[in-house]
């Protein structure tokens, strides 16, 4: 066995003991430990494929920015956890139903797996010669030459996503004040303030 090999195992097994233990961790900020666990043998894994720049993408986006943002608010917030998983029983038969079909269906898809002489052909068409071109200009050349409109697509579809789940969560409280910018320009100056004449041993 390589050193190749025994780094891909090390990565592997890690990231999948990773996953596991986030799913079944009763502690949030251990979930998120190990979610963070996850993203680092991802990255290493993504190194033993050639593939610098998005094992740099998957740390700099995901370890230090999604993951951390998931730590500080999980310990930050006052959230009763007890209180959520007390509701998590009368939906616990729906979920256990949804997760027996995901179950099977991976199963036919594994047990019917076939894998195409011409797959592998057709992989390496998509992407110029590793030996001429380095990985990052190879994925850019694709992103932003051959696929731009449905990356700009992709990115469109998340700011309509983001928009929407800003809307649903928006909540209007009829007594906390809030800020009006057009009030707050079309004001008159002359009427914003007033003088007091405040004579002495009187109060206001």
């Amino acid at each position: 066995m390589t050193v190749a090999d025994f780094a891909f195992y090390l990565f592997a097994i890690t990231t999948v003991v990773a996953g596991f233990l986030v799913v079944i961790s009763r502690n949030p900020v251990h979930s998120v430990l190990w979610l963070i666990l996850a993203f680092l043998s991802s990255a290493g894994l993504f190194v033993l494929l050639g593939a610098e720049f998005l094992a740099m993408l998957l740390m700099i986006v995901y370890v230090g920015a999604v993951a951390v943002l998931f730590l500080f608010v999980v310990m930050m917030l006052d959230v009763d956890f007890a209180e959520l998983k007390s509701g998590m029983a009368k939906y616990m038969p729906v979920a256990l139903l949804i997760g027996i079909v995901i179950l099977m269906e991976l199963a036919m898809v594994f047990g019917s797996w076939k894998t195409a002489t011409e797959a592998e052909g057709l992989r390496q068409a998509v992407t110029p010669d590793v030996s001429e071109v380095h990985n990052t200009v190879a994925l850019g050349q694709l992103i932003y030459d051959d696929y731009i409109y449905l990356f700009q697509a992709a990115g469109l579809i998340l700011l309509v996503a983001m928009i929407g789940a800003i809307v649903l969560t928006l909540r209007h409280r009829p007594h906390v004040k809030r800020q009006n910018v057009m009030e707050q320009m079309h004001r008159d100056p002359a009427k914003q303030m007033e003088l007091i004449d405040v004579k002495p041993g009187q109060g206001l």
